[in-house]
């Protein structure tokens, strides 16, 4: 009685030792975030000294009318910069919530957000309505239903195909299929638009960009997808551990492995297609996030869901602040994230083949 005693007292110690580091990851996550953020605030091509900074948001918050020389910063700075950055840092947590989530789901740490054709279809939806001459919230409109359709058209094909056993698998062959038709219907968008108009607004869109999407209204919308996204992904990020351990394993356990998979496709996509028809493709930062974060935090999903995200945003926001600098005009997003992400998979792979040897 006594032994066991002592070894709870040693797993209970622990556990809390666990906590205690956890908890300082995620203050550590938290106040970087913050430190980007007001770096990023007064940094661009109109620069605005920290002083200046935190003088226009006293003004702000004070209601003080702000002085003559405050004026043209202050402009930039709500209205432009701010709105850019809370877009940043809600779109950075989306993808490397629902990259982390896939991969979970899916158990494999190569699994990407776009797996199941989302981004693939959203691109297709936004190519067809600038073809159509939409207007802006038309082109988000289109690309998100089509980001949604394609992802219950691969659930209802992996359905029709084969049921229970290896349904992940053939739901991962059916996105490939989904993608690549929509990949098509992207390429015929492109191959049909004329060349001096509509062509260079498709190429732009689908390499990603804040530069026309950080405004009032597709924060608000991001805010409520992220709402309705990542609550039932933290609600249930304990539980995702168990999908680990087979079907048959989870289910003895006492999770609806049924319930739980749809749940997390239904979050994950809703989390993805927002992001994709607000700002165009960002590739790998679903996959590559939530897989740095791992090896820093381990594979409890306790942990991993709240630091993929703080992570998600730190990158995304130091990311942006590259691309709206580095050049006169502005570097799309997808092209810097791509440059960043293939090298880092290319490690990845050759990582988990020495593992594996």
């Amino acid at each position: 009685m006594e032994q066991n005693s002592q070894e709870s007292q040693i797993i209970l110690a622990r556990e809390k030792n666990a906590l205690r580091k956890e908890r300082i990851l995620l203050v550590i996550l938290v106040l970087v975030l913050i430190g980007a953020l007001m770096i990023s605030l007064g940094f661009g091509r109109y620069s605005i000294p920290v002083e200046q900074l935190f003088r226009i948001i006293g003004q702000k918050i004070t209601g003080k009318a702000p002085l003559p020389e405050d004026k043209e910063a202050g402009l930039v700075l709500f209205l432009v910069r701010l709105p850019r950055l809370l877009l940043n840092i809600m779109v950075g947590a989306a993808l490397s919530v629902s990259g982390a989530s896939f991969q979970g789901l899916f158990r494999n740490p190569m699994v990407s957000p776009g797996i199941l054709g989302v981004s693939s279809a959203a691109g297709a939806g936004a190519a067809l309505a600038i073809l159509l001459n939409l207007n802006t919230l038309g082109v988000n409109l289109m690309a998100f239903f089509f980001g949604i359709g394609a992802v219950l058209l691969v659930m209802l094909l992996s359905r029709l195909i084969r049921h229970g056993g290896g349904a992940l698998i053939v739901m991962v062959l059916s996105g490939v299929v989904i993608s690549s038709i929509f990949r098509a219907l992207t390429s015929l968008a492109k191959y049909v638009a004329d060349a001096d108009k509509k062509l260079p607004e498709i190429t732009f869109w689908l390499m990603g960009s804040f530069a026309k999407s950080g405004n009032a209204r597709n924060i608000v919308v991001m805010g409520i997808a992220l709402l309705l996204g990542v609550v039932p992904l933290m609600a249930m990020r304990r539980r995702m551990n168990v999908l680990t351990f087979s079907e048959d394993e989870a289910q003895s356990m006492g999770v609806n492995v049924k319930r739980m998979r749809y749940l997390i496709i239904i979050s994950s996509t809703l989390l993805t297609g927002t992001s994709v028809c607000l700002c165009g493709t960002i590739e790998w930062v679903g996959l590559i996030i939530p897989h740095i974060t791992r090896l820093m935090v381990g594979p409890n999903y306790r942990i991993l869901l709240p630091a993929s995200m703080l992570s998600g945003s730190i990158f995304m926001v130091v990311v942006d602040n590259f691309c709206r600098s580095i050049i006169p005009g502005e570097l799309p997003i997808g092209v810097v994230t791509s440059i960043i992400g293939a090298p880092l998979f290319i490690y990845m792979l050759f990582k988990g083949r020495k593992e594996l040897t």
